[in-house]
C-alpha cells in the first residue's frame, strides 16, 4: 500500500472527522498527500504504552497471545507494567487509604501515583495520560483510532474506590470508560483500550485494510461476512459474492452495512440536516 497504510489512513479519518462542512470534508479527501508524509515520518518509530497497575500479573495475559503478542514480538510496540507499590513512601507498601469525610471504602493515594508519573515523564513526553474509570468519556472506534497515532501513552489502572480527586484534576489528561458499567479495578479495562489501539498500528494486522472495514469505522456497522462453502446444509451464500462483480458487491456491502446499521444501531445514524 506504500505510504498510504493503516495510521495514515486512521489519522487520515480521525482528522476528516472533525471538519463539520461536506465540502471541506471531499476537497480533503482528494487531498491527503500532508498527512501521507506526517504518517510516514511517524511510521519511523514504535508506540510505548505504560500500565501503572496493583496487579500486572492480571495484564501479563493478554499480552502473551495472538494479534497483541505478535505486535509485541515485531517491535511495533512496547508495553510495560509498573506495579503502583513499588512507588510507595512506607514500608507496608500501602497506596490506599481511608475517604475524608468517611464512608465506605479505600482511596487509592496521590505520593505514589504521581511519583510514578514524573519517573516516567523524565525518560520521555507522553501523549496521553489516561484515567480508566466508569465515569469517563465513552471508548468509541473514534478514541481508539486517534490514540493510534500517538507515540507515548500512560494508562493509570484505578482499583478501591478509585483514585484521590487530585489526581484526575492534575496529573490526568483524558478520562476514558468503557462501558457504563463497574469492574473490581482498571486491568481489564486497560486490556480492552490497548488491544483496541495496538491493532491499528500498521504492520500489527496481516492484512492493513481489515482494520479500516470493521466495524464503526466508517460511522456504520460491518456488513454480514461468509467463508466457504457457498453452500452448507442448504444455507448459501448471498449469490453477488461469489459473482466476481467488484463494484456489485462493493455495493451490496455498502447496504448491507446501512441496512443493518439503521435496524441494530439506528444511533449512529448520521442526522440527514
Amino acid at each position: 500500500m506504500g505510504l498510504w497504510n493503516t495510521k495514515t489512513a486512521l489519522m487520515y479519518t480521525h482528522y476528516v472527522s472533525k471538519i463539520s462542512s461536506k465540502d471541506q470534508k471531499k476537497s480533503l479527501k482528494k487531498s491527503p498527500k500532508v498527512l501521507v508524509a506526517f504518517i510516514f515520518i511517524k511510521s519511523l518509530y514504535y508506540m510505548q504504552i505504560d500500565i501503572i497497575t496493583l496487579f500486572p500479573e492480571l495484564l501479563s495475559s493478554p499480552f502473551e497471545a495472538s494479534i497483541l503478542k505478535r505486535a509485541i514480538k515485531a517491535q511495533k510496540v512496547v508495553v510495560n507494567f509498573h506495579n503502583l507499590r513499588d512507588y510507595s513512601q512506607n514500608k507496608q507498601k500501602q497506596v490506599d487509604d481511608y475517604p475524608f469525610g468517611g464512608g465506605a471504602g479505600m482511596v487509592m493515594k496521590i505520593e505514589p501515583i504521581d511519583l510514578c508519573i514524573r519517573q516516567l515523564k523524565k525518560v520521555r513526553a507522553y501523549d496521553e495520560i489516561i484515567y480508566l474509570s466508569p465515569d469517563g468519556e465513552q471508548l468509541s472506534q473514534g478514541i481508539s483510532n486517534s490514540l493510534s497515532t500517538k507515540d507515548n501513552i500512560i494508562i493509570l489502572c484505578g482499583h478501591y474506590k478509585g483514585v484521590d480527586q487530585r489526581v484526575r484534576d492534575y496529573l490526568i489528561t483524558r478520562e476514558i470508560s468503557i462501558g457504563d458499567f463497574v469492574l473490581s479495578g482498571g486491568e481489564l479495562a486497560a486490556a480492552v483500550l490497548c488491544d483496541s489501539i495496538i491493532r491499528l498500528i500498521p504492520g500489527v494486522l496481516g492484512d492493513e485494510c481489515s482494520a479500516l472495514t470493521d466495524s464503526y469505522q466508517d460511522g456504520l456497522l460491518a456488513p454480514p461476512i461468509y467463508t466457504r462453502p457457498a453452500n452448507y446444509k442448504g444455507w448459501e451464500v448471498p449469490k453477488i459474492l461469489t459473482s466476481g462483480n467488484t463494484p456489485e458487491v462493493v455495493k451490496w456491502r455498502e447496504n448491507q452495512a446501512l441496512e443493518k446499521t439503521k435496524n441494530t444501531r439506528p444511533d449512529l445514524i448520521d442526522d440527514p440536516d
